[in-house]
């Protein structure tokens, strides 16, 4: 996760409240690469030069612009022509890639090279990191070289959270993710008995727990910075949730005073998510952002690394809100500081044993596009493809509406939410609006712990901590085919 240089302020934005979330003073101090090298140290198997080499070559000779990439090109144009670095990679002699072209970045490539032998010394503390430092300066930026010197991969337990017969892993504060999901499984697990959330009722039912948790989440923030022990223990709270369940009117919904929402909504955008599981059934959920499409609009062009605009994700005293709610103290600016997120990276346990893996990108949108595909898959039944498939259902509590999907994916998959489901939901009060582009991208991967795999791999049984030997059942993986995906298996 990225970090704030030590110089930046609240103070910082005000003549330009849109430097905020677009330019250099925009940019956290990345994170992901230490962060990786961090994990390759712990687990790593492969030559870390090796694991950087396919990225090498993709920035070298190129890969091909598939839809999706095109349509962000689209979408962010006069970002892209307004900065040299951008334009450079994304829009070569000023003309905009398209779908099928072929995208090179041989700054990018360069710099992956020595980082791959260097390490990411590289940056953090040489000259990778000095290049990338003078071009964000020259931006407009503040970041300094003491800002990467000092930058430090923190290392936390995972958030656990016990739903539904489950025990989720997933990232802690100041993530909502994990405890949001959480909070709204126990709201729902708290109804007698689990045949509660299916059908249109349940719909109703889990509109109404979303609202609650975007108005409780909004108390969390870094907890290096903030006191959340108590938030964080009622939304991993079965009781707790039994207590918000219990406001929860089947015949109605209500305007979102009801629902306490004391500070404003973060409207965080954009991350990408993956999801592995090995032969060993070692498991990763891993969720990683420039945050907005093409991050802060600028590319370094001595590095080809493009600048983040994270500082958006952090709330400030000054800003005018959109719903007219006091931007959240817990989540204001301060150096070293992170942000809050909705990231949802998560690892599915039943009886210690893994059952799958989640995780979703698309900022606000995250959290209940996961415990969609959840609920859809491990509680309702359905296929591991239907779980990702099937149309969402999104919440922002301000504006007090409904937002359904109602458009046509990529690949030409119609994704369109049933007419019957949008009555009932009128019914009781909901206002409704559909939503032309993609809510959130999800990605899955099931475990099946009923069909075991037979592999001379795996024939030594080995024991985990709790005695228990691994189970190696049959995988499946659903890459969401919103943005076009596949899954991919060696």
């Amino acid at each position: 996760m990225s970090i704030l240089p030590l110089k930046i302020e609240q103070n910082m934005y005000k003549n330009d409240p849109s430097s905020k979330s677009k330019g250099a003073l925009s940019m956290g101090i990345p994170g992901e690469l230490a962060g990786l090298y961090t994990i390759w140290l712990k687990y790593g198997r492969l030559p870390w030069k090796d694991l950087i080499q396919p990225s090498i070559s993709l920035a070298r000779s190129g890969f091909a612009v598939v839809p999706y990439l095109a349509d962000a090109i689209k979408i962010k144009k006069d970002d892209i022509l307004a900065d040299h670095g951008m334009q450079e990679v994304f829009a070569p002699n000023g003309k905009l890639l398209l779908t099928n072209d072929t995208c090179y970045n041989p700054a990018l490539a360069s710099t992956l090279e020595l980082i791959s032998t260097e390490g990411p010394q590289a940056f953090y503390n040489g000259s990778i990191g000095e290049n990338f430092i003078k071009d964000v300066r020259n931006a407009g930026g503040v970041a300094s070289m003491e800002d990467l010197k000092k930058y430090t991969v923190k290392v936390t337990k995972p958030t656990v959270a016990k739903v539904m017969g489950f025990t989720i892993l997933g990232m802690p504060p100041p993530s909502s993710g994990t405890v949001g999901m959480s909070l709204v499984l126990n709201i729902l697990g708290s109804y007698k008995s689990l045949d509660s959330v299916k059908g249109l009722l349940g719909l109703h039912r889990l509109i109404e727990a979303f609202k609650h948790m975007l108005a409780f989440r909004m108390n969390l923030g870094d907890p290096d910075f903030v006191n959340i022990e108590e938030y964080v223990s009622d939304m991993l709270s079965p009781l707790f949730a039994q207590k918000l369940q219990q406001k929860i009117v089947d015949n109605t919904t209500f305007e979102p005073s009801y629902y306490m929402a004391k500070w404003s909504q973060l409207r965080d955008h954009g991350t990408s998510h993956l999801c592995i599981v090995d032969a060993d059934r070692n498991a990763v959920s891993l969720t990683t952002t420039v945050n907005w499409y093409f991050g802060a609009g600028i590319l370094s062009p001595s590095t080809g690394i493009v600048l983040n605009n994270e500082m958006d994700d952090f709330s400030m005293p000054a800003e005018v809100t959109p719903d007219h709610l006091p931007p959240a103290p817990a989540n204001f600016i301060e150096p070293e500081k992170r942000p809050l997120s909705s990231m949802t990276p998560i690892i599915i346990l039943k009886d210690d044993q893994l059952a799958g893996v989640m995780g979703a990108s698309g900022g606000l949108n995250i959290i209940p596009a996961v415990v969609q595909v959840f609920l859809n898959h491990f509680i309702l039944g359905m296929t591991p493809l239907s779980a990702v498939q099937h149309p969402r259902v999104f919440h922002k509590l301000i504006p007090n509406e409904v937002l359904y999907e109602n458009f046509t994916a990529i690949d030409g998959e119609e994704i369109e939410f049933e007419e019957d489901a949008k009555l009932f939901l009128e019914q009781r009060g909901h206002v409704l609006q559909g939503l032309s582009t993609v809510g959130a991208v999800s990605q899955l991967i099931v475990h099946n712990l009923q069909e075991p795999v037979l592999s001379g791999r795996i024939k030594d049984k080995r024991k985990a901590k709790n005695g228990k030997s691994t189970f190696h059942g049959r995988l499946i993986a659903v890459s969401d085919p919103r943005k076009d995906g596949c899954p991919a298996g060696l």
